[in-house]
Parts: C-alpha cells; structure tokens; sequence
C-alpha cells in the first residue's frame, strides 16, 4: 500500500507545478486589473458616485483663459469622470530573439589505498576475492557531459481602435478604464478587450490614448467561433500534454 502511495504521489506531482484544468480547457485567463501594489502601497478604492461626477479642478494658465488639452472654450472634452468614453489606439508592434546554448563536461577520478590496517592488511587477501592490492584498494572514475540550446524568436503586430469607459477613480486622480468589442462575421466572433489605468493628463485633446500609455494594461484579441474551434487544441488532449510526467 505504502509502495502505491508513493507511486501515486509522484504521478501526481507535475499537477502543482501546471496551470488547472480551467485553463487548459478555456485557455489562458488575463489577470484583473490592480494597483501596482509593490510600487505603490496602498488599496485600490472607488470615489463615491455623487463625487466622481463633480468636476475636477482645473490649473489656471496665467493670463489665458484656455485650459491646457482642451478642444473647447468653455468645457474640456476629455475624459474625466466614471461613464465617461475615450479612445484606445492600440498599435503593437514587438519582436524578441533570444538564443541559449550550454555545454558543461566534468570529469573525476580518486584512488585509495591501505597500506597499512592495524597489521591486518595481509589478512584481508585471504577474506576479499583474489587479486587483492592493499595499495589500490578503491578506484573510482566519473565523468559527465551536459550540452543544451535553445532558441525564441516571437513576432507581434497589432494595430486596432476601441473605445473605453471610465470605470473607477483612484484617490490619486488616474482613472481605470475598461472596453470591449465585438464584431460577428457569418459564424466566426472576434472580441477585442482592454483594461488598465491611465493618468489624465495623458490623454490628448482629442480624447485619445495610446496603449503604451496604460498602467497594468490588460490587452485581449481573440475570438470565437467555427474557425477558433477548429484551430484550437481539443481537451482531451490539451489535458495529456500538460499533465503528462513523461
């Protein structure tokens, strides 16, 4: 019993160290949306309603009685409140190479003997099988040989638009947004998201922000449907390749 424990425990042990059988069978899940808490210490708390519609004061421009960013005289079109809309330009264009190689040889030797033993080295002849040296008594040689290389070459290019709301006011005036859309062609659903925090003053007057611009951004393009299904990995085996210890 205590054999097949054992054997059961090591069998399943790779399930720790791999993603749940959630992900493997909806794929990846993106993370929520947070403060960066290890850069700045504190809770993520929401102003009320009532004051998150207020409007948020504006530094004064000596002699003008233009705002800076605004596209209007009298009213800053931005957003700046929770429901208000602005738009995401998410233009992504990233490569990456890397390249690993590793070779490590060791070799070792030692070689022991006993002279002498209390006097009882010549007894030991008659003990241990024939061929006994007291000299070279232990001898052992190793050696070992480790070569490894890797390579990653990733490619990515994105360029979409989507419109975000503003969901949440932190206490320090950044702004949390979140958007989704979703376009349906014949069978096949594409469904683009984006979340994250943004600063005001990073948003140009034309009500506009770029996705470099956005803190703990959280970008998601994919779909589903008749094509995705057919692309997709099935369960079955997504489950086997991950769980697998061979």
């Amino acid at each position: 019993m205590r054999l097949r424990l054992v054997a059961l425990a090591a069998l399943l042990s790779p399930l720790a160290a791999c993603s749940t059988v959630s992900e493997a069978v909806k794929g990846p899940e993106l993370a929520p949306v947070g403060y960066p808490a290890a850069l700045v210490p504190r809770d993520q708390s929401v102003l009320p309603l009532a004051s998150a519609r207020e409007p948020l004061p504006q530094a004064a421009s000596a002699n003008s009685l233009w705002r800076t960013g605004a596209r209007a005289f009298f009213n800053d079109q931005r957003a700046s409140r929770i429901g208000d809309i602005l738009t995401v330009q998410i233009d992504i264009d990233d490569s990456a190479k890397t390249t690993n190689a590793t070779t490590a040889t060791r070799t070792s030797g030692m070689t022991a003997g006993v002279p002498h033993l209390l006097g009882l080295e010549s007894s030991l002849g008659k003990i241990l099988p024939g061929g006994f040296d007291p000299a070279n008594a232990i001898e052992t040689n190793s050696s070992t040989n480790n070569a490894g290389s890797g390579q990653v070459n990733r490619s990515e290019k994105i360029s979409l638009t989507i419109a975000a709301v503003v969901t949440s006011i932190l206490p320090n005036g950044n702004m949390v947004i979140q958007g989704t859309q979703e376009v349906r062609t014949n069978a096949e659903l594409r469904q683009l998201t984006v979340a994250g925090i943004v600063r005001p003053e990073d948003i140009s007057s034309a009500n506009t922000i770029r996705h470099t611009q956005i803190a703990e951004a959280r970008i998601n393009y994919g779909g589903r449907g008749d094509i995705s299904r057919v692309q997709k990995t099935p369960a079955g085996q997504s489950l086997i390749e991950r769980f697998s210890p061979f």
